[in-house]
């Protein structure tokens, strides 16, 4: 896979997450969070797990098994906690404020890279963090009391987000990517059926209400694009990759103004291009540290 053709597999992705809040929205008026996410995560799962077991019996290549279960178990972990708070948030936040505050993750991946992984953030990014913390004050009106518990929840879950990313990019070293993501969803449906039983009311019309949102959450959101996901960050790093996918502020926001006719206050929108300024920075960071290097390093070794 070449980079412009694993860019445009993330743009794709970006496309399909952003379109895919107004359907997390909309399935809580009929079945809980906790429901809805072990749902999603069950139906990627049977989709995932016979694809990833001929993939793996198709290819002859050596695979390295040693803490794989361990990298897909913490996947599963990060994903379970940044989409149920995602999820419970956008009970009461709106679609676009959910789209562009689920965004910060762009800014905190690389603080994490730096604390986790000791890479320094550049000062580009430091610039990009600031404008970032700018934007999000303005998207909530100007006012630390702009913001819901629900807008609140979903700034939570991007730190868990961010650190999502850095999971799946340390899972690329073992060339299994439809297995890690199989793996994933199996450890969030065990964990949200649990605390779905425990918690919520669990009915048959609930579910038959929800159809729609959960087939599309389920197979599009879910099973394909954490799937290319896993394969497009073997060529790029977390840090770049998540500024492609942070596209989906931008068609989360169109997509609440045409389909649930949502409104952002001018103060919001100037707060929304900020967030969405500082992610370009992220990106071009990279570039701009090389001075005008023509291709990326070179990406992890095929199976």
């Amino acid at each position: 896979m070449t980079r412009t053709q694993a860019n445009i597999m993330l743009v794709a992705i970006a496309v399909i997450w952003g379109l895919a809040f107004v359907f997390q929205k909309t399935a809580m008026e009929h079945i809980g969070p906790f429901t809805f996410l072990t749902m999603r995560a069950l139906i990627a799962c049977l989709v995932l797990a016979p694809i990833a077991i001929l993939y793996e019996n198709a290819s002859r290549a050596d695979r390295p098994h040693a803490g794989f279960w361990m990298i897909a178990t913490a996947g599963g972990a990060t994903f379970f906690i940044g989409g149920i708070l995602q999820q419970i948030g956008l009970v009461t936040a709106t679609v676009t404020n959910t789209g562009f505050l689920t965004g910060l993750y762009v800014f905190i991946t690389p603080l994490l890279m730096w604390l986790v992984l000791s890479r320094p953030p550049s000062a580009l990014i430091w610039a990009a963090v600031i404008l970032a913390f700018v934007g999000t004050w303005l998207l909530g009106g100007g006012t630390i009391g702009g913001f819901s518990r629900g807008d609140w929840l979903v700034v939570f879950s991007s730190f868990f987000w961010a650190a999502h990313m850095l999971v799946i990019e340390h899972s690329g070293r073992h060339a299994r990517p439809i297995a890690f993501t199989a793996v994933q969803f199996a450890v969030v449906a065990l964990v949200s059926g649990g605390a779905a039983l425990a918690l919520e009311d669990v009915s048959l019309d609930g579910l038959a209400g929800a159809i729609p949102e959960i087939a599309y959450v389920g197979l599009l959101s879910s099973a394909l694009t954490f799937t290319l996901l896993a394969f497009a960050m073997r060529h790029t790093t977390a840090a770049e990759a998540t500024i492609i996918v942070s596209l989906e502020t931008v068609f989360a926001a169109v997509a609440g103004v045409i389909l649930l006719a949502e409104r952002l206050e001018w103060i919001g929108w100037f707060g929304a291009a900020l967030m969405f300024s500082a992610s370009v920075l992220v990106q071009v960071a990279p570039f701009i540290r090389t001075k005008g290097a023509t291709s990326p390093a070179p990406p992890p070794s095929q199976p």
